[in-house]
């Protein structure tokens, strides 16, 4: 990848993203607008500005919003923690907003502070939660170098004309044609002209800025194929699919954390190994080694939101109580839900009531949810006999897998037994 832009003291390297999040979502089919709807527990368009404030070269976010949803995104802005945000009042249409975003790094808006003018600026959808450092990295770079640069896709449908009668007038040759996707980027100037030389009808009826950059500021953008996940939120089964995708992704890596003592080390071992067919990314680790707030920071920092915590006593909670404390402490949940799976092991000779049992899992489990931590319990009948302990153990990792690819609330503080 090439090296990030860098940012001059004078602000000359300066890059600013717009966000237009003005949409009603009537595609959507409800009555909250389709950037406000929640995925995995927090809104579309707050998952978007988390992959924009990932970049630490984009020095301002511009968020354009419609009147009626500056203070439902003032909130958005303030649970979430965002930084570098700045709100600006949309207008009736997606160019009108974006236009509305531009001048607020002339100092022509209502809901914030000045901006600094940046020499870049991106211009991305509240709704495409996916975009990658590397894809806002090439189109900035083509920016610098062409005035505007896009991404695009292949085609996956034959685009086709109809005439006035509602027949077939004539088809597009799909090979010779993409369909415009978001990142884009323009030199500011470049698009600024252009917005303020285009036509009434263009910002009423328009939905292209690489077009207004060609057709007022003499730029032909460069287009830049970029990867697949860059589809936009349009339709509510769409939300379950953005869903997916995030779950799918937080599910790759998994850290079971064990205490020395033999039964538990026998049954970690055991769920290791099978685990390691479930999950892409399984490692095991001792209790000792995760005692500290900086212990769990080191292990999240390899993107592992998955916890298997292994108490030997069927009512013991000591070790799992713990690691909640420090998941809490480190703000694991800051992005996304984590999942600690409290493994309880079971004896024969081992008396206790399983309704105290599970009340203490349960009570557990509600204050961990508090900081975004999902904790299921799963209790283990501890066998002398091999054929049962392994069994018992290939069993819990295809339910420990389960819990953390679906992350159902509906079984929060829930104890399954094997």
């Amino acid at each position: 990848m090439s090296a990030a832009p860098a940012r001059g003291m004078d602000g000359e390297r300066r890059v600013a993203a717009v966000l237009p999040a003005g949409g009603s979502g009537e595609r959507m089919g409800g009555c909250t607008p389709k950037q406000y709807c929640p995925v995995l527990g927090r809104p579309l368009i707050s998952r978007t500005l988390e992959a924009l404030e990932r970049v630490g070269w984009i020095s301002d976010i511009v968020v354009v919003v419609a009147s009626e949803s500056a203070d439902l995104m003032k909130n958005i802005v303030h649970r979430y923690g965002h930084k570098r945000v700045t709100l600006v009042e949309g207008g009736v249409t997606r160019h009108r907003s974006i236009f509305n975003g531009l001048k607020a790094f002339m100092g022509d808006h209502t809901l914030g502070a000045g901006l600094q003018t940046p020499e870049v600026v991106i211009i991305h959808d509240a709704v495409r939660p996916f975009v990658n450092e590397e894809t806002l990295l090439q189109v900035t770079n083509a920016a610098r170098q062409y005035g505007a640069a896009g991404a695009v896709r292949p085609l996956v449908s034959t685009v086709i004309a109809p005439s006035s009668d509602g027949c077939l007038d004539h088809s597009l040759e799909r090979a010779k044609h993409r369909a415009s996707e978001m990142p884009q980027a323009f030199l500011f100037d470049v698009i600024y002209k252009a917005y303020l030389q285009c036509s009434d009808y263009d910002l009423d009826f328009g939905t292209e800025c690489l077009h207004l950059a060609l057709a007022y500021s003499k730029t032909r953008a460069r287009l830049l194929e970029g990867p697949p996940d860059l589809w936009k939120v349009t339709y509510k089964r769409d939300l379950y699919t953005a869903e997916a995708i995030i779950k799918d992704r937080i599910s790759k890596h998994l850290c079971i954390i064990t205490n020395i003592k033999e039964e538990a080390v026998q049954i970690g071992f055991r769920l290791h190994e099978h685990l390691k067919s479930h999950v892409k990314n399984v490692k095991a680790i001792s209790s000792s080694m995760c005692k500290t707030v900086q212990d769990v920071q080191n292990i999240h920092q390899g993107q592992c939101y998955n916890y298997v915590c292994i108490n030997v006593k069927d009512c013991d909670l000591e070790e799992s109580r713990k690691l909640m404390d420090l998941l809490q402490a480190a703000h694991v949940g800051a992005y996304y839900p984590s999942v600690v799976v409290s493994v309880h092991l079971a004896f024969p000779d081992q008396c206790g009531s399983d309704i105290q049992k599970q009340r203490k899992i349960r009570d557990l489990a509600k204050e961990a949810q508090k900081s975004d931590v999902f904790l299921y319990g799963l209790m283990i009948n501890f066998s002398q006999e091999e054929s049962q302990l392994e069994e018992g153990a290939r069993q819990a990792a295809a339910i420990i897998a389960a819990l953390i690819t679906d992350r159902n609330p509906a079984l929060i503080g829930q104890v399954m037994v094997v």
